[in-house]
């Protein structure tokens, strides 16, 4: 479907609206706010894509936001699609100048925990995370995925930024999961699913998140980033297998997230095994 063609449909499911993109910027947009600009788009490729091209040019603050995504990426290239209006397909440039480059790693995790935190605002809905990146929901006794979070580099080698693109399925249907662990959250029994006020309270609780941690230089700890990140996360406690790349693997149990935004693992051995999330190809339950 091209932008014309999605923009002629934007009202073909009634259940969907299109975002207020006038309402959103007049919310969200405030001098002295970290939100410079807001453009919603009928239909593109990808954001991430998209925003990290005019990185050079663009204040930070930037968020460009999608009806419709048609080459949505997560982490590693995999392939992310849902149908038009059915979700938040958005992302949003950041420049934290003052923090070091080492902490910016903190970034999707810091991401996370403000979507969690915005979507438990509005949504009433316990937004779990899965380390590194993906965002979790419980659809009658299941734990599914409803979101992932992508950061890229974008901009020179030495300063630029960081885009950073969330998908979050919000009125997606049993029948058009693309897979049987994918999940919603209207299949949650989210309260509310208007597209708007999710979008709105997810970049205010990001805003929020964000200076916090910029405030405090990106430390994590000082600016209670990850013991939150901590607390939201599903996947400490239990037993996982880390595959790597070459065929190689680790398994242990999920004890801690390090200061350096690592899953630490204790292994069989009595090892304490850190593994950073640019080293993994796919976290799994181990067995």
């Amino acid at each position: 479907m091209t932008p014309s063609d999605a923009e002629d449909n934007r009202w073909s499911d009634l259940d969907r609206p299109p975002l207020n993109a006038t309402a959103l910027r007049r919310t969200l947009l405030r001098d002295g706010g970290l939100w410079s600009s807001l453009d919603v788009v009928a239909a593109t490729g990808s954001t991430n894509t998209d925003l990290a091209a005019r990185a050079d040019e663009l204040p930070e603050g930037a968020v460009l936001v999608a009806e419709e995504q048609s080459a949505g990426r997560g982490r590693l290239d995999r392939r992310w699609s849902a149908p038009a209006r059915s979700g938040l397909f958005f992302s949003v440039l950041l420049k934290p100048a003052e923090v070091p480059v080492e902490r910016w790693g903190w970034l999707p995790l810091l991401t996370g925990v403000a979507v969690a935190t915005g979507l438990s605002w509005v949504a009433g809905v316990d937004t779990a995370l899965k380390w590194p990146n993906d965002l979790l929901v419980t659809v009658g006794d299941q734990e599914r995925k409803a979101g992932g979070i992508l950061a890229e580099r974008a901009g020179p080698a030495s300063g630029g930024g960081v885009v950073v693109g969330v998908g979050l399925n919000v009125t997606l249907r049993e029948e058009e999961l693309p897979v049987p662990t994918a999940g919603s959250l209207a299949l949650a029994g989210a309260k509310v699913t208007d597209r708007d006020p999710l979008l709105r309270a997810v970049l205010r609780s990001l805003e929020q998140w964000y200076g916090d941690w910029r405030a405090a230089g990106g430390d994590p700890a000082a600016s209670r980033l990850q013991e939150t990140y901590a607390a939201g996360c599903a996947t400490l406690g239990r037993q996982v297998r880390a595959e790597l790349p070459g065929d190689r693997s680790v398994v242990g149990e999920a004890v801690a997230v390090d200061g350096d935004g690592r899953l630490v693992l204790a292994t069989e051995e009595g090892v304490q095994q850190p593994v950073g999330a640019g080293d993994i190809v796919h976290l799994r339950p181990a067995g």
